[in-house]
């Protein structure tokens, strides 16, 4: 299994069940030295399926008192590369390591915002 911090949409049981196939149960917790700034999403598709044009990414931002909360979830090798394929080009997935000290792979902004 691997760990995936969710702060946006990957939240929503919709996107959940067809990214994943499953409805995820996870556990709150934070990724700290970043913020959130609006993202407007043009994938027809992506935005069916979460029901929002503007989603949130993350950017890096180095200062510790910036936090985003969000969801840490345990999933498979396979449904970690599913969620890849949902995001947009907009998002890298990164490993961070989370408020709680546990290392977790997210999707944050591919570019410097």
């Amino acid at each position: 299994m691997v760990a995936l911090f969710s702060y946006g949409t990957l939240q929503q049981r919709e996107v959940q069940l067809a990214t994943f196939g499953r409805e995820l149960v996870g556990m709150p917790d934070a990724m700290v030295g970043y913020r959130l700034v609006e993202l407007i999403v043009s994938d027809p598709k992506v935005v069916q399926l979460s029901g929002k044009g503007v989603h949130k990414i993350a950017v890096a931002t180095g200062n510790l008192a910036d936090r985003i909360g969000g969801m840490i979830f345990d999933l498979t090798q396979a449904e970690l590369d599913a969620g890849d394929r949902y995001e947009v080009d907009a998002y890298k997935r990164v490993e961070v390591t989370l408020e709680s000290g546990r290392l977790a792979w997210a999707y944050v902004g591919a570019r410097d915002n």
